[in-house]
């Protein structure tokens, strides 16, 4: 059950109107990255969890600020587009060289679309979708994903940051700032907790029988390009994160396989074989068929 308060977590008002970076702004609203795919994703992953208790409830609790921040982001959006210009023609020509210019860089939709508001969608007008989520049951892959959501969401909100003097703007970027860096570290956190917890550890998902992998393949270090640098890396040497095997470095595959002889598909595929007057054959073959029925 949701409810809504009319009060706003974080209150930041722009100098002045910006058709132009409300555009910006709508990556970091409706971009992959952005809030909605991180309300959705933690929501998604809330109500998809078979684990009841503090990791649950983390998820229900930060999904709602989330939803909070999809918010405050819309609102500050529909500021820059007030009262900004919006194109205004004099006999089909722009009537101002300035105003021709924001038109120019600001998405249109926003004043004929959602009349002056905000829209969901990325800031190139991409609408938002469901295929960005990641809720898969599994808390630690999801925790994991969490932890970069984060990481990417506040590298799109610090580019922002940089391409703005206002200080409105630049306060409630601020805010959001803050809290990617304490999202990012509470996932981590609860990633680490997961395992030291028992309840999921690498690699996931842990349950499944490891010894029904080839487990002489599970950690080689296969290199397939001509750079020999990775081999320096800590994945090519030493014990492995999930604490089961030792990393070993190998140039190339291992092991290979003879290509397979070519399937032959059914004829009414219609796809090209090397057999003769297939045409011919399929044409007759469907026409018993139907004469049979």
């Amino acid at each position: 059950m949701f409810f809504h308060k009319q009060e706003l977590q974080f209150s930041a008002t722009p100098d002045k109107p910006d058709a132009v970076f409300a555009r910006k702004l709508q990556e970091v609203l409706g971009g992959q990255y952005g809030e909605i795919t991180v309300a959705m994703q933690y929501g998604f992953q809330s109500w998809n969890s078979h684990l009841p208790g503090k990791y649950r409830d983390l998820l229900y609790g930060i999904a709602a600020e989330e939803m909070g921040h999809v918010e405050m982001l819309a609102i500050m959006i529909a500021q820059l587009l007030e009262k900004a210009p919006l194109g205004i023609t004099d006999d089909a020509v722009q009537s101002d060289p300035t105003i021709a210019a924001v038109v120019g860089g600001m998405d249109v939709q926003h004043a004929i679309v959602a009349g002056a508001g905000a829209r969901p969608v990325d800031s190139n007008g991409n609408p938002w979708t469901g295929g960005y989520v990641t809720a898969s049951g599994n808390l630690l892959a999801d925790f994991t994903s969490n932890a970069n959501i984060e990481m990417q969401g506040r590298l799109a909100v610090a580019r922002l940051y940089h391409m703005t003097d206002d200080k409105g703007v630049r306060d409630m970027l601020a805010f959001l700032l803050a809290r990617d860096t304490m999202h990012q570290n509470m996932w981590t956190a609860a990633a680490k907790e997961l395992q030291e917890e028992g309840h999921e550890l690498l690699p996931v998902p842990s349950n499944f029988p490891i010894k029904k992998e080839h487990r002489e393949l599970s950690y080689q270090y296969l290199n397939f390009s001509d750079g020999k640098h990775a081999s320096e890396g800590s994945w090519a040497s030493g014990p492995t994160p999930d604490g089961k095997g030792e990393f070993s470095y190998h140039e190339g595959p291992t092991t290979t396989a003879l290509m397979p002889d070519v399937t032959r598909p059914d004829a009414r595929y219609y796809g090209t074989t090397d057999i003769p007057n297939v045409v011919e054959k399929v044409a007759g073959t469907v026409q018993d068929k139907l004469n049979r029925e």
